[in-house]
């Protein structure tokens, strides 16, 4: 068995839910501004989601609800997901965005994915609380998928990791095979290969004999 492990932002979406949150209470110009700094290793990533986050207290849990309605996958980026699903792929998103999201996406895309290991954000009294809660703050994209690589019993080896931006770059740097998807020039290096389209990425998976 093969494992393959998907950025989510920048990566099968093309949206930025941080961002998005953000146009709800008018703070996305602050927000991209953070988060263009994290994906080009300027600042940490940890500092990066808590200042964003933060500037989300007491934003509505239905307007963030309507954000999160927003978020979609790229072109073809379920096709990709089906065909490796259908090839018993185990197929895993790592993201440091939120569940929720995701979650959504996937349900209007009709595709499914085996794991999901994204952030949360905590609401109280129908309100997001500023804070951020989840394994992808403190902990590292690496980290992840070792740990999911032995839980479903895939050598290192035979795992792919595709992501494009900074906090990609520890889960590239261990996978068996890196793939950049339109990468940040600080994030190439780690890269074994770049991709700019999800069919891009299909062809090199039909490549490496994986599909």
């Amino acid at each position: 068995m093969t494992l393959v492990a998907f950025d989510f932002d920048g990566t099968l979406s093309d949206s930025e839910m941080t961002v998005l949150l953000g146009e709800q209470c008018g703070v996305a110009d602050q927000m991209e501004e953070i988060t263009q700094r994290a994906m080009n290793d300027e600042i940490g990533y940890a500092e990066s989601l808590r200042s964003r986050c933060d500037l989300l207290e007491g934003l509505a849990q239905d307007k963030a609800e309507a954000a999160f309605d927003q978020v979609v996958l790229r072109e073809d980026a379920a096709m990709v997901i089906e065909n490796l699903n259908e090839a018993g792929i185990h197929t895993a998103i790592l993201t440091g965005g939120f569940e929720r999201g995701v979650e959504r996406a996937l349900e209007k895309a009709d595709v499914t994915v085996d794991s999901i290991v994204a952030n949360r954000l905590p609401i109280e009294d129908g309100e997001l609380t500023g804070e951020v809660e989840g394994p992808l703050i403190e902990g590292t994209k690496d980290d992840a998928l070792e740990d999911l690589a032995g839980t479903v019993g895939v050598d290192m080896a035979d795992t792919i990791a595709v992501g494009d931006g900074a906090n990609d770059m520890p889960m590239l740097e261990v996978a068996g095979l890196s793939v950049g998807f339109d990468p940040k020039p600080a994030v190439e290096p780690a890269c074994d290969t770049i991709v700019l389209s999800m069919a891009e990425l299909h062809g090199l998976l039909e490549a490496e004999g994986v599909l």
